[in-house]
């Protein structure tokens, strides 16, 4: 099918050239031709110059189209396995693929991977699909046709998890195996993952490197682990010599799986699940724990939210704070991808100074490597964190 040609207005091409893989509604010149979201489109100047190639989106979306490539290109078979094979050699490269002690990563993030739309995370021979986009989603098939080849047929299954993102008739689908869990290893801490209820595609993956840093700080430590899904940071402390540990979250059934991990990990003992309101909680939290942990869900998943979101980490962090005894450490993320990381370093002074404490910033965190950012896309840099010391 002949791709239909899009101009944009005089002077909005510059971000193009820049390499930022959108295109807003108000960069698409009035005579552009209408298209159905999904498409593959051809992009042009006002002049009618080739400049890239994208997948269109919805009418009334303010992000207009995603780009695929700059290169007036064929988008056939090769063309996605190429790019399916590049992100599957990069984390080859950095000792993903293969190992025994780390089985579960992500494989393809989005804009990371010049692949926008499209998430893929892999735990232990399963595989899980995320299309964010209704063009992505049109080129399922293929997709989870070349993944098999790159694992040579070793998958157990494929889902497609897309249903839970695509806000029309989508469902979530079978495309390979009927699996809805598995035990996965990550820095040899085990986990169980059930993709089919989780949120996201069933784990947090983008919080190995600072799971990790909470294990280094853990030892003989009473740690809260605040929004703590299905206990990820908790069994880092566990098993790093955590003396005792609570992971609070709003879900009964992520504080049961929570419970299910510290039993996989032989340190039920010291873990106490707890669900609750996080807010509420910290309002009565014991003063005497040497770590908490932030980690609530995005504030601000639209522009607009902003506002809203700094105001929700402040109250949020401040509570914290507040409660906290001298000394102790208190790691606090935000992924919302639309609250820059100054902004939610000032959000976190702005807390600082409500509650009238001395604290001191020892490291930012961030999202580790297999969720790679295109230097071209800022917006890649979603998941800010602060390791902060509390006096």
């Amino acid at each position: 099918m002949e791709m239909q040609s899009i101009r944009l207005v005089k002077g909005k091409e510059r971000a193009l050239q820049r390499r930022h893989p959108w295109i807003f509604s108000g960069a698409i010149h009035p005579k552009s031709p209408l298209c159905t979201e999904g498409d593959i489109v051809r992009v042009e100047s006002s002049t009618g110059e080739f400049l890239a190639i994208g997948h269109y989106m919805a009418q009334n979306a303010s992000i207009r189209i995603k780009i695929l490539t700059y290169t007036d290109e064929i988008l056939n078979e090769g063309w996605w396995a190429s790019r399916l094979a590049n992100a599957f050699n990069l984390r080859k490269s950095l000792g993903l693929v293969g190992n025994s002690s780390t089985t579960t990563y992500r494989l393809i993030y989005g804009e990371g991977d010049l692949l926008p739309g499209l998430i893929i995370d892999i735990y232990g021979s399963n595989a899980v699909i995320q299309c964010h986009t209704k063009g992505m989603h049109r080129e399922l098939p293929v997709i989870a046709s070349e993944l098999d080849k790159l694992f040579e047929g070793q998958l157990a299954t494929i889902f497609d998890k897309s249903g839970d993102v695509l806000h029309d008739d989508t469902e979530n689908q079978y495309l390979k195996g009927s699996d809805t869990f598995a035990q996965v290893l990550e820095n040899n801490v085990h986990f169980k993952v059930d993709w089919s209820i989780g949120q996201k595609t069933g784990f947090f993956i983008d919080q190995r490197d600072n799971r990790d840093w909470v294990g280094q700080f853990s030892k003989g430590k009473k740690v809260l682990n605040a929004f703590a899904y299905t206990g990820g940071f908790s069994m880092y402390a566990l098993l790093n010599g955590a003396r005792e540990v609570h992971s609070v979250d709003l879900s009964e059934t992520a504080c049961q799986l929570a419970t299910e991990n510290a039993e996989l990990n032989g340190v039920a003992d010291r873990h106490t699940a707890i669900a609750s309101d996080v807010q509420q909680f910290l309002k009565t939290m014991d003063d005497d724990y040497d770590i908490v942990i932030l980690d609530p869900p995005a504030f601000a998943k639209r522009r607009k939210a902003v506002h809203n979101a700094i105001q929700a980490y402040k109250r949020l962090n401040a509570t914290a704070m507040k409660h906290m005894k001298p000394g102790s450490l208190l790691f606090t993320f935000s992924c919302s991808q639309n609250v820059s990381a100054q902004a939610f370093t000032d959000t976190l002074r702005a807390a600082s100074i409500e509650v009238g404490r001395p604290v001191r910033i020892l490291r930012e965190l961030r999202q580790p490597f297999d969720h790679p950012e295109n230097i071209y896309f800022p917006e890649g840099h979603y998941l800010k964190g602060l390791l902060l010391e509390v006096g």
